[in-house]
Protein backbone atom coordinates (compact mmCIF):
# COMPACT_ATOMS: atom_id res chain seq x y z
CA UNK A 1 0.00 0.00 0.00
CA UNK A 2 1.41 3.57 -0.92
CA UNK A 3 2.67 5.39 1.95
CA UNK A 4 -0.05 8.30 0.83
CA UNK A 5 -2.68 6.55 0.45
CA UNK A 6 -1.27 5.51 4.27
CA UNK A 7 -1.49 9.07 5.10
CA UNK A 8 -5.12 9.63 3.61
CA UNK A 9 -6.17 7.38 5.62
CA UNK A 10 -4.99 8.48 8.83
CA UNK A 11 -5.76 11.67 8.01
CA UNK A 12 -9.42 10.88 7.68
CA UNK A 13 -9.45 8.90 10.92
CA UNK A 14 -8.04 11.60 12.96
CA UNK A 15 -10.87 14.05 11.05
CA UNK A 16 -13.64 11.83 12.04
CA UNK A 17 -12.72 11.10 15.00
CA UNK A 18 -12.45 14.55 15.54
CA UNK A 19 -15.78 15.13 14.77
CA UNK A 20 -17.36 12.61 16.81
CA UNK A 21 -15.26 13.68 20.09
CA UNK A 22 -16.92 17.22 19.19
CA UNK A 23 -20.39 16.32 18.52
CA UNK A 24 -20.49 14.33 21.61
CA UNK A 25 -18.90 16.90 23.32
CA UNK A 26 -21.60 19.53 22.26
CA UNK A 27 -24.82 16.86 22.78
CA UNK A 28 -23.17 16.58 26.44
CA UNK A 29 -23.08 20.34 26.90
CA UNK A 30 -26.82 21.00 25.47
CA UNK A 31 -27.99 18.31 27.39
CA UNK A 32 -26.49 19.84 30.50
CA UNK A 33 -28.02 23.14 29.61
CA UNK A 34 -31.60 21.26 29.51
CA UNK A 35 -30.26 19.69 33.25
CA UNK A 36 -30.22 23.13 34.46
CA UNK A 37 -32.96 24.67 33.08
CA UNK A 38 -34.99 21.80 34.23
CA UNK A 39 -33.36 22.48 37.59
CA UNK A 40 -34.68 26.17 37.66
CA UNK A 41 -38.06 25.02 36.43
CA UNK A 42 -38.34 22.74 39.26
CA UNK A 43 -37.97 25.94 41.90
CA UNK A 44 -39.54 28.37 39.71
CA UNK A 45 -42.76 25.96 39.78
CA UNK A 46 -42.29 25.70 43.67
CA UNK A 47 -41.98 28.72 44.32
CA UNK A 48 -45.60 29.42 42.02
CA UNK A 49 -46.89 26.95 44.41
CA UNK A 50 -46.25 28.61 47.30
CA UNK A 51 -48.02 31.97 46.07
CA UNK A 52 -51.72 31.36 46.46
CA UNK A 53 -50.81 30.37 50.12
CA UNK A 54 -49.12 33.68 50.43
CA UNK A 55 -51.72 35.70 48.71
CA UNK A 56 -54.45 34.02 50.75
CA UNK A 57 -52.85 34.71 53.98
CA UNK A 58 -51.89 39.05 53.65
CA UNK A 59 -55.68 39.26 51.87
CA UNK A 60 -56.48 38.86 55.64
CA UNK A 61 -54.35 41.61 56.85
CA UNK A 62 -53.94 43.88 53.68
CA UNK A 63 -57.69 44.26 52.40
CA UNK A 64 -57.07 47.71 50.73
CA UNK A 65 -53.92 46.33 48.95
CA UNK A 66 -56.23 44.57 46.33
CA UNK A 67 -54.48 45.79 43.19
CA UNK A 68 -50.76 45.11 44.79
CA UNK A 69 -52.72 41.32 45.37
CA UNK A 70 -54.21 41.31 41.75
CA UNK A 71 -50.70 41.34 40.28
CA UNK A 72 -49.00 38.57 42.26
CA UNK A 73 -51.93 36.65 41.13
CA UNK A 74 -51.71 37.58 37.20
CA UNK A 75 -47.67 37.37 37.30
CA UNK A 76 -48.34 33.72 38.59
CA UNK A 77 -51.08 33.50 36.00
CA UNK A 78 -48.87 34.14 33.56
CA UNK A 79 -45.74 32.12 34.59
CA UNK A 80 -48.31 29.40 35.27
CA UNK A 81 -49.58 29.46 30.91
CA UNK A 82 -45.58 30.00 29.89
CA UNK A 83 -44.79 26.92 27.29
CA UNK A 84 -41.28 27.59 26.89
CA UNK A 85 -37.93 28.69 28.62
CA UNK A 86 -37.94 32.49 27.50
CA UNK A 87 -41.47 32.92 28.58
CA UNK A 88 -41.16 31.40 31.57
CA UNK A 89 -37.83 33.59 32.08
CA UNK A 90 -39.50 36.28 31.10
CA UNK A 91 -42.60 35.39 33.49
CA UNK A 92 -40.38 34.81 36.50
CA UNK A 93 -39.23 38.27 36.27
CA UNK A 94 -42.77 39.84 36.31
CA UNK A 95 -43.21 37.54 39.48
CA UNK A 96 -40.42 38.49 41.44
CA UNK A 97 -41.22 42.20 41.02
CA UNK A 98 -44.97 41.51 42.28
CA UNK A 99 -43.50 39.02 44.91
CA UNK A 100 -41.30 42.44 46.29
CA UNK A 101 -44.13 44.74 46.15
CA UNK A 102 -45.42 41.82 48.32
CA UNK A 103 -43.07 41.46 50.58
CA UNK A 104 -42.97 45.59 51.42
CA UNK A 105 -46.80 45.49 51.94
CA UNK A 106 -45.62 43.22 55.21
CA UNK A 107 -43.18 46.50 56.52
CA UNK A 108 -47.03 48.39 56.96
CA UNK A 109 -48.73 45.43 59.12
CA UNK A 110 -47.07 44.71 62.39
CA UNK A 111 -49.63 42.14 62.89
CA UNK A 112 -49.22 40.31 59.55
CA UNK A 113 -44.97 40.14 60.13
CA UNK A 114 -46.25 38.57 63.59
CA UNK A 115 -48.34 35.68 61.71
CA UNK A 116 -46.81 32.65 62.14
CA UNK A 117 -48.61 31.49 58.38
CA UNK A 118 -46.97 34.33 57.13
CA UNK A 119 -43.45 34.15 58.05
CA UNK A 120 -43.29 30.22 57.32
CA UNK A 121 -44.57 31.26 53.72
CA UNK A 122 -41.67 34.22 53.21
CA UNK A 123 -39.41 31.83 54.61
CA UNK A 124 -40.07 29.18 52.79
CA UNK A 125 -40.09 32.04 49.44
CA UNK A 126 -37.06 33.68 50.80
CA UNK A 127 -35.60 29.66 50.17
CA UNK A 128 -36.88 29.27 46.98
CA UNK A 129 -35.26 32.60 45.74
CA UNK A 130 -31.40 31.86 47.12
CA UNK A 131 -32.19 28.70 45.20
CA UNK A 132 -33.79 30.01 41.76
CA UNK A 133 -30.89 32.95 42.09
CA UNK A 134 -27.91 29.75 42.77
CA UNK A 135 -29.43 27.71 39.53
CA UNK A 136 -29.65 30.79 37.94
CA UNK A 137 -25.76 31.03 37.63
CA UNK A 138 -25.18 27.18 37.43
CA UNK A 139 -27.62 27.76 34.22
CA UNK A 140 -26.11 30.83 32.88
CA UNK A 141 -22.25 29.25 33.57
CA UNK A 142 -23.35 26.04 31.70
CA UNK A 143 -25.41 27.76 28.84
CA UNK A 144 -21.65 30.07 28.61
CA UNK A 145 -19.54 26.84 27.92
CA UNK A 146 -22.41 25.62 25.75
CA UNK A 147 -22.93 28.94 23.57
CA UNK A 148 -18.48 28.75 23.53
CA UNK A 149 -18.56 25.71 21.56
CA UNK A 150 -21.05 26.33 19.19
CA UNK A 151 -19.75 29.52 18.55
CA UNK A 152 -15.69 28.68 18.79
CA UNK A 153 -13.44 27.29 15.69
CA UNK A 154 -12.97 24.31 14.73
CA UNK A 155 -16.13 23.06 17.12
CA UNK A 156 -18.40 26.02 15.26
CA UNK A 157 -18.00 23.73 12.09
CA UNK A 158 -19.50 20.64 13.59
CA UNK A 159 -22.05 22.57 15.31
CA UNK A 160 -23.42 23.97 12.30
CA UNK A 161 -23.18 21.00 10.27
CA UNK A 162 -25.47 19.64 13.02
CA UNK A 163 -27.69 22.58 13.38
CA UNK A 164 -26.86 22.86 17.01
CA UNK A 165 -28.36 26.70 18.13
CA UNK A 166 -27.47 29.12 20.56
CA UNK A 167 -29.08 28.64 24.18
CA UNK A 168 -30.63 32.13 25.81
CA UNK A 169 -29.42 33.26 29.23
CA UNK A 170 -31.29 33.41 32.47
CA UNK A 171 -30.96 37.16 32.35
CA UNK A 172 -32.83 40.19 34.78
CA UNK A 173 -35.00 42.26 33.13
CA UNK A 174 -34.71 45.86 33.56
CA UNK A 175 -37.77 46.37 35.34
CA UNK A 176 -36.52 43.81 38.31
CA UNK A 177 -33.52 46.12 38.53
CA UNK A 178 -35.11 48.77 39.69
CA UNK A 179 -36.41 49.01 43.07
CA UNK A 180 -40.32 48.43 43.48
CA UNK A 181 -42.49 51.39 43.90
CA UNK A 182 -45.02 50.58 46.65
CA UNK A 183 -47.71 53.03 48.14
CA UNK A 184 -50.33 52.69 50.84
CA UNK A 185 -52.68 55.49 49.86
Amino acid sequence: MPIWLIIIIVIVVLILFWFFVTYNGLIRLRNRVKDQWAQIDVQLKRRADLIPNLVETVKGYAKHEKQTLEDVVQARNTFATAKTPEEEMKASGELTQALSKLMFLSESYPELKANQNFMSLQADLKDCEDRISTMRQFYNDTVLKYNNKVQMVPSNIVASLCHFKEETFFEIAEQEKEVPKVSFE
